[in-house]
């Protein structure tokens, strides 16, 4: 809180002289949205506070200098203490989340040789969880805040507006990264593992931003609408054209293509008749034509006449198709349809009398048949380059696929080889071998056992290789390709049939080294986890009972890991005098939070539950405490905005990164809580509360108005620094930094500065705009 007290005196220095004190002013209805803000009201105006959610004005509002003072320190101290207790109650509510995403449940794996095995998996996906449980869930209590703050002031736009939701994204962007980075103990890194979600939740995480300026500044400019059904121009009724629409029987293909295997002995094509009255015979000719595939090898010449007798829709044709075992490139051919006659219901020929036709050929009239070459031996794969495997499976059922082709038998090798986890039994037993493909078969499974060592933080990994395939069976490919060992001269013809048949060959894809990394068990990691993390100010990670709760409330126990005697046992540290402070510090806040349910019961959602519900009274009375304190000490309302209530709106989302960078082993939870928050206090934060502001100021015939005062200058001047924030991040994955988070002390103190540096420029050039000493945009 020290830097936010700098910050505050300095802003009351670079205040105009009027702003010293707040001077009671009447209630005054918001300015036009269009309005100014370097005009010479927005810059010299003073300003009154204004209740609360929970915390009304501290009467009588006009005090002297000497109570604005006294009342100025209250509110801080006040303001500390919250924190204090969001700081126990986050670690209570990421217990909670801890106990959810632990659940896993049982599945049943059927094996490719029809056997059964049951296994475990989680029910959680860990990105997931992170954007929902924690991105949401600490998210949440700004959003209930923000519906009712709305729906409290007469559905008009509260103080969590724009800025404020733009200073918080700024305070999560710079400030809690800040934090992330510097807790970590030394000689740890934390890394993101799943980059790709990383850059989707950022990306989307700073346009959400940008589209705030765009809706409000842009598009509508100071105006919410809410989403109508646009009007539906008139246009031409969904009927067929009239020259389409001449009461004669139209005949077609339908479709006009087809595809079929070689091997799959003739192919049905299908001729619609549609349209006329229907009292007529139809007689339509069909033969095929060569195309690339030629009649007599490829397929069987086929002609003839449909008869279509009144009534009838649909008829079928089909065509043979020839098959050999020679590797080609896919052919086609084409079938036509030709010399429509016309007869009665009896089926005589009616002679042309020169009127209007009762049926004609329409496209398609010349159907396209692909036939797709089957000869291939087939393409041999993994199915991954990468497999994380959990080192109490047991056995490992790796699936090797045979894709574009599978003629023929085929044997497969393949082996093991050392990584970083080492064969003979030590993490894994040797595998070695040969998979054989029989004709037409496109997977098979190799097993390798894994060795349970019960070994914490592991992540060994090792490869599986492929052998090239054999061919044990090719028929007439095998002859056009031995066809060259002898002294004979090949003619140009053979030449090229022997060509495409070595094209035929059995060959390894793309993915033929799998990688698996093998990691430690989740339950023992879990267990370990819950065992380890422990601080002062945070309850277990797990508790069973109420009893459990109340009695860590009220004992005073040691800050740090326990002390390891020279025999390798553990002796329980004694209380400091520090710890006693901080235990009486603490002792309200630990004994009304052991009333919170225990996370033993409902797997957990009863705490996380009334954990939202606490952390958001406590967000409301921070944001109040913020909002009267900026007011007191005389600052102008964009400036309160985006510094202390962004700020106390931000409190809940500061402590579950900073539990979540301690507790995980990578940093995606708590640098995606970030991203995640950032987006969740826009799209939802914003989105739901002005939507129903907006439809309720729709159905009263009035636009819902949002005052958007510099949101363009504080918007811009957000995204360059979160471009500048992320490009660190970034750069911190090089291998002597190790990660996003923590590191060695030298840039670890470095990048926390640069956080903490690009923060306060924020707030700085944001309160120079307000106070018009800098022109905004």
């Amino acid at each position: 809180m020290a830097p936010l007290a700098l910050v505050g005196v300095a802003l009351l220095l670079g205040a105009p002289p009027c702003l010293g004190a707040v001077t009671p002013t009447p209630s005054l209805p918001p300015p036009p949205a269009n309005e100014s803000e370097d005009s010479p009201e927005g810059c010299q105006g003073s300003y009154r506070c204004q209740p609360g959610v929970l915390l009304p004005v501290w009467e009588p509002d006009d005090p002297s200098v000497g109570d604005k003072a006294a009342r100025a320190v209250v509110y801080f101290v006040a303001m500390a203490y919250m924190f204090l207790g969001v700081s126990i109650i986050a670690d209570r509510f990421m217990a909670s989340i801890e106990v959810i995403t632990s659940k896993e449940k049982e599945i049943t794996i059927t094996k490719a040789n029809g056997e059964t095995s049951v296994g475990t998996v989680r029910i959680w996906n860990e990105t997931v969880s992170n954007l929902t449980l924690m991105a949401l869930g600490s998210s949440a209590p700004e959003i209930l805040l923000s519906v009712i703050e709305v729906c409290g002031h007469n559905f008009q736009a509260g103080e969590l507006g724009p800025g404020t939701i733009v200073g918080s994204a700024a305070f999560n962007m710079f400030v809690v990264i800040a934090v992330c980075v510097y807790v970590i103990p030394a000689g740890e890194s934390r890394k993101i593992k799943h980059l790709r979600v990383f850059f989707v939740t950022a990306s989307w995480s700073i346009f959400a931003y940008v589209w705030l300026y765009l809706i409000l500044a842009v598009f509508s400019p100071g105006v919410v609408q809410h989403a109508a059904d646009a009007a539906r121009a008139p246009g031409p009724a969904d009927g067929m054209d009239d020259d389409e629409d001449d009461g004669a029987s139209r005949i077609f293909f339908e479709p006009g293509l087809y595809h079929c295997l070689e091997n799959c002995g003739s192919v049905l094509l299908s001729v619609a008749c549609q349209g006329g009255e229907g009292n007529s015979t139809f007689y339509v000719d069909y033969r095929t034509e060569d195309g690339s595939a030629k009649a007599g090898s490829d397929y069987e010449y086929s002609e003839g006449t449909l008869v279509f007798k009144p009534g009838e829709t649909q008829k079928e044709l089909r065509i043979g198709i020839i098959d050999d075992d020679i590797f080609e490139e896919d052919e086609h051919f084409f079938v036509r349809l030709l010399n429509l006659r016309v007869g009665d219901a009896q089926g005589m020929f009616e002679p042309d009398g020169g009127g209007r036709p009762k049926g004609r050929l329409v496209s398609p009239l010349l159907a396209t048949v692909t036939i797709l070459d089957d000869d291939h031996a087939g393409i041999f794969s993994f199915q991954d380059r990468l497999l994380h495997v959990s080192e109490c499976m047991g056995t490992v059922d790796v699936r090797v696929v045979r894709s574009s082709g599978a003629r023929g038998t085929v044997r497969l090798p393949y082996r093991t080889v050392d990584g970083t986890a080492r064969g003979g039994g030590v993490h894994y037993e040797d595998a070695c071998g040969e998979l054989e493909f029989g004709d037409d078969e496109t997977m098979k499974t190799l097993q390798v056992k894994i060795v349970d060592d019960e070994e914490y933080e592991k992540k060994d990994n090792f490869f599986i290789e492929l052998g090239q395939p054999q061919w044990l069976k090719r028929g007439i490919s095998a002859l056009l390709l031995n066809q060259g060992d002898g002294d004979r001269k090949l003619t140009a013809e053979e030449e090229e049939a022997r060509r495409i048949a070595e094209m035929g060959k059995p060959v390894l894809g793309e993915n033929c080294r799998l990688e698996v990394i093998i990691e430690e068990s989740y339950d023992f990691k879990n267990t370990v986890d819950k065992l380890i993390k422990k601080t002062n100010l945070a309850l277990v990670i797990g508790t069973h009972s109420w009893r459990e709760q109340f009695l860590e409330a009220i004992t005073v126990s040691a800050a740090g890991d326990e002390e390891e005697e020279e025999d390798g046992s553990r002796e329980e540290r004694l209380p400091s005098c520090f710890d006693y402070v901080m235990h009486f510090l603490t002792v309200f806040w630990k004994v009304l939070f052991a009333c919170v349910p225990p996370t033993e019961y409902c797997h957990g959602w009863a705490c996380f539950g009334v954990c939202i519900l606490v952390i958001g009274l406590l967000t409301a009375l921070i944001g109040d405490l913020a909002s009267h304190f900026g007011c007191t000490v005389g600052l102008k309302d964009s400036v309160n905005a985006v510094v202390f209530v962004a700020l106390g709106t931000s409190i809940p989302d500061t402590f579950a990164s900073k539990v979540a960078a301690l507790q995980d082993q990578c940093a995606d939870a708590s640098i995606g809580n970030v991203t995640g928050s950032n987006a969740v206090n826009v799209f939802l934060g914003l989105g739901v509360a002005w939507s129903v502001a907006a439809v309720y100021w729709a159905v009263q015939g009035q636009p819902f108005e949002v005052r958007t005062g510099t949101l363009a200058f504080s918007v811009t001047l957000f995204t360059v620094f979160a471009f500048v924030g992320i490009a660190v991040l970034l750069y911190r994955r090089r291998p002597h930094i190790g990660g996003e988070l923590g590191g060695p002390r030298g840039p670890k103190l470095a990048t926390t500065a640069l956080f903490l540096g690009l923060w306060f420029l924020y707030i700085l050039f944001a309160s120079l705009e307000a106070y018009c000493h800098i022109r905004g945009f």
